[in-house]
C-alpha cells in the first residue's frame, strides 16, 4: 500500500479508485491551497503526490520528499513544477492534457464576445437603473463577424479557438515559437488578440508595454493561458490610457488580483476566476487523468499523460 498526498478534493469518483486499488489517500480538505510548510509536511511520507496549478513543486521540496514516486499534476499546465529538479531526481510528471480543450476555448470565445459586447457594463447598468431608454448610439461594442484574430501559441486550445472563430466568419493568424505570423505583425493587424501558450522564461511578459502599443487602439486582448504572460502593470496603463479597447482575462499576475488593484477599476477589462476548465464533465475528467498517472507511477509502469524538462 502506498500514501498518495492529494492537496484539494477533487469532484468526480477518481479518489475512490485510489482506495479500491488499496492506497492510502490524504486529501487537503480546505477550500485554500496548503501553505507551504504544510505542504511539505504532509508531502514528506508520501508515495505520490496529486497537486494543483497553485503548489509550487520545486528541488528543496523534492528534497523533503524522499519517498516520492510521481508527481500528478491535475491541469495541463506545470509552470507550477520545477520539471528538471524532478527529472534530476527521477521523479515522474505527469498533467492532464486534451481533456481540457474545448471547456477553455468554450470560455476563451466568451470572454471575447462578451468584452467585444460590453455585456458586463451593459448588464450592470440595467441592474443599476442607469437604462433609461433604447438610443441609437447607446451601448455601442465591437463587431466580431468578419474581423481578425490573432492566437498567440497554435497548441491544442488554440486551434480549437480558431475552429470556433472560422465560424464567425473571422480571419485566424497564429503565431508561435518555431511558424505562423510573426507576433509584432500579427498584433498589428489583429482586432482581438487570444493568448494559449504556456508559461516559461521566455514567455513571462511577452505581452508587455511594447506589444500593447503594436496593437490596435480599438483592439482587445484574451488571456486564458497564464497570468505572467501579460505585464500586468503595462497592461493596466494601457487600459486606462486608451491604447487598446479592451481586455477579458481568465488569469492574472497576481493570482488573484487584491479587490483594490488598479486593473480592476479600468472601465473596459472583464476577470474571471480562473475557470477555464470549470464544467463538472471536464474536472471530473482530469480527476481520472490524474489518477491513472498516479497508479501508473505507483506502479513502476510509463505515465500514460507524461511531461518532460
Amino acid at each position: 500500500m502506498a500514501r498518495v498526498f492529494v492537496t484539494r478534493r477533487l469532484p468526480g469518483d477518481a479518489l475512490g479508485r485510489l482506495a479500491a486499488s488499496g492506497h492510502e489517500t490524504d486529501v487537503w480538505e480546505r477550500r485554500e491551497p496548503p501553505p507551504r510548510e504544510q505542504l511539505v509536511a504532509r508531502a514528506r511520507e508520501t508515495d505520490a503526490l496529486l497537486c494543483m496549478l497553485t503548489d509550487p513543486i520545486d528541488g528543496p521540496l523534492l528534497d523533503a520528499c524522499p519517498r516520492l514516486r510521481v508527481v500528478a499534476n491535475y491541469g495541463v499546465g506545470v509552470d507550477n513544477i520545477d520539471l528538471a529538479a524532478a527529472a534530476e531526481r527521477g521523479v515522474p510528471v505527469g498533467n492532464t492534457p486534451d481533456v481540457l480543450t474545448d471547456a477553455s476555448a468554450d470560455l476563451a470565445f466568451a470572454l471575447l464576445l462578451a468584452a467585444a459586447r460590453r455585456l458586463p457594463q451593459t448588464a450592470e447598468d440595467v441592474r443599476s437603473g442607469r437604462w433609461g431608454t433604447w438610443e441609437p448610439d447607446g451601448f455601442l461594442g465591437h463587431d466580431v463577424t468578419g474581423t481578425t484574430l490573432g492566437i498567440v501559441g497554435a497548441g491544442r486550445i488554440g486551434e480549437a479557438v480558431a475552429r470556433r472563430a472560422r465560424g464567425f466568419d473571422m480571419t485566424v493568424l497564429t503565431a508561435t515559437s518555431r511558424a505562423g505570423t510573426p507576433l509584432p505583425e500579427l498584433l498589428e493587424r489583429s482586432d482581438f488578440v487570444s493568448l494559449h501558450l504556456p508559461l516559461t522564461p521566455a514567455t513571462r511578459h511577452l505581452i508587455d508595454a511594447a506589444a500593447l502599443r503594436r496593437m490596435k487602439r480599438t483592439a482587445i486582448l484574451v488571456n486564458t493561458a497564464r497570468g505572467p504572460i501579460v505585464d500586468t502593470d503595462a497592461l493596466t496603463r494601457a487600459l486606462h490610457d486608451g491604447t487598446i479597447a479592451g481586455a477579458a482575462l481568465d488569469v492574472t499576475d497576481p493570482e488573484p488580483l487584491p479587490p483594490s488593484h488598479p486593473l480592476l477599476a479600468a472601465p473596459n477589462v472583464l476577470v474571471v476566476p480562473h475557470i477555464g476548465s470549470a464544467t463538472p464533465r471536464t474536472r471530473a475528467r482530469m480527476a481520472d487523468l490524474a489518477v491513472d498517472n498516479v497508479l501508473a507511477g505507483l506502479a513502476g509502469e510509463p505515465l500514460p499523460h507524461p511531461v518532460s524538462a
